[in-house]
């Protein structure tokens, strides 16, 4: 091993940090999972729904019934265990698997930060976060650090530089950058929004967020490792995310990267956060400080860290996959989720399902609302993976009911960005003789357009 490498894994560094991440990350989870339960959306994504839209090489996982409702209780007091750094183990591992679980349930529900919540808690089991100002080692003095290995606060930041920096790389086109699009479509609609919407209605602003958001998420990252630039750096954070949380509905995300980026900061600072929720919760956050140090042992080293480090090639390369498949990203998106790709494109889409018997040529076209709820059908006319398995899900129903030697075929107009609808899957083409699978799906019609850029 290197001698530097080698060195810096023996550096430490204060838990203080680590500590707080812990309990700003579980207290935005259970606020999360009370959101999500109060707005009645465990019923209407995941149990009124007739059919779920699976990801592939995970069609076993599929939502409970009613013990769906089971399934977001145990995530939410799971969060909460976490955050109160209670079976600190158990907690972020139990947490871990049911939400992976609920996000992996349908994908008609895919969000990055989602995706960034499920990776995070899975590095987060590797982590020392119950080390101090935790139940765990106030219980148990024996596991009570006020040190800890450098790279466990460092790991952190590396996973957030790297979301936001893919984020702004993928900003780094021509749609976004010279058309300002989808922003061009979004915006003008927040007309309503105080004091910005008639700022809102004007060209030139769509222009200006474009280019502020592709500007801001490429730097961000430096700005933040940088101390004399982090507090700025954090401002701008807070504005950011503020901004986007009044323009978009995009839930608990904004708030999650704004305590995330908290970070950065050193150690003073979140002793003096810790001291605050010491006199809420009446705990002496003197009472954790040991002055003992965390040192792994060669064992966990040697499992832990070559685990840590195949997880960041993987989210280094798999952005990147993209470029094995032909076609415009946007049009196809194929390898486009898992990429921070983050508000990117507006695409509307109509799917008209014709089921034929092969023999007699009789046909009949499908109601696509006897099957799916209104928020599936849109996302399902748009995205060529979820068409095939529609197909597929009908071929299936139809079989049950009598129906023999079945074709599927559809009839699919896309607009994306702006652009004029136009035919997205070929019509003349029987979708069930296609399987799925992560091959390029060759019954997507060209894209007769150019969108440039990573």
């Amino acid at each position: 091993m290197n001698p530097k490498i080698r060195t810096y894994l023996k550096a430490n560094a204060q838990a203080a940090p680590l500590a707080v991440f812990r309990i700003f990350f579980g207290l935005m989870m259970v606020i999360s999972i009370i959101r999500f339960w109060y707005n009645g959306w465990i019923e209407k994504l995941y149990i009124a729904p007739k059919f779920f839209f699976s990801y592939y090489g995970f069609e076993w996982i599929r939502p409970l019934g009613n013990f769906t409702y089971l399934l977001f209780i145990l995530c939410g007091v799971s969060a909460f265990f976490v955050a109160l750094g209670y079976k600190y183990r158990i907690a972020i591992l139990v947490f871990f698997l049911s939400f992976t679980y609920i996000e992996l349930m349908d994908k008609t529900t895919y969000l990055n930060h989602y995706y960034f919540v499920s990776i995070l808690s899975f590095l987060m089991l590797f982590l020392p976060a119950n080390a101090y100002f935790s139940v765990d080692a106030l219980k148990n003095k024996t596991i009570a650090y006020d040190r800890i290995p450098r790279w466990c606060i460092d790991i952190l930041k590396l996973l957030l530089c790297m979301v936001y920096f893919y984020a702004g790389l993928a900003k780094l086109n021509s749609d976004w950058l010279f058309d300002a699009m989808p922003l061009k479509i979004w915006l003008p609609s927040k007309f309503d929004v105080p004091l910005l919407g008639d700022f809102l209605q004007q060209s030139w602003s769509h222009y200006t967020f474009s280019w502020a958001g592709m500007l801001y998420d490429l730097m961000i990252p430096f700005l933040l490792l940088y101390r004399r630039t982090r507090w700025l750096a954090f401002g701008l954070v807070v504005v950011f995310h503020l901004l986007t949380r009044v323009l978009f509905p995009i839930g608990m995300f904004p708030y999650i990267m704004i305590v995330s980026a908290l970070i950065f900061f050193d150690a003073d600072l979140h002793h003096r956060i810790l001291k605050v929720v010491g006199r809420i919760i009446s705990i002496d956050k003197t009472r954790f400080d040991t002055g003992r140090t965390l040192r792994f042992s060669s064992r966990y080293k040697k499992w832990a860290m070559p685990v840590i480090g195949v997880f960041f090639v993987v989210q280094l390369l798999l952005p990147w996959r993209y470029l094995v498949y032909p076609g415009e990203l946007f049009w196809t998106e194929e390898g486009y989720r898992f990429s921070w790709r983050v508000m990117l494109m507006e695409k509307a889409g109509y799917a008209q399902f014709k089921v034929v018997d092969g023999k007699s040529k009789k046909w009949f076209y499908v109601d696509n609302s006897d099957f799916l709820t209104p928020f599936q059908e849109k996302q399902m006319a748009t995205q060529p993976d979820f068409i095939l398995q529609y197909a597929k899900f009908l071929a299936k129903n139809f079989k049950k009911q009598g129906h023999g030697n079945l074709e599927i075929y559809v009839e699919s107009y896309v607009a994306l960005n702006g652009r004029k609808s136009t035919s997205f899957i070929n019509p003349d083409v029987n979708l069930l003789t296609f399987k799925d699978s992560f091959e390029s799906k060759t019954f997507i019609l060209p894209f007769h357009d150019t969108i440039k850029g990573l």
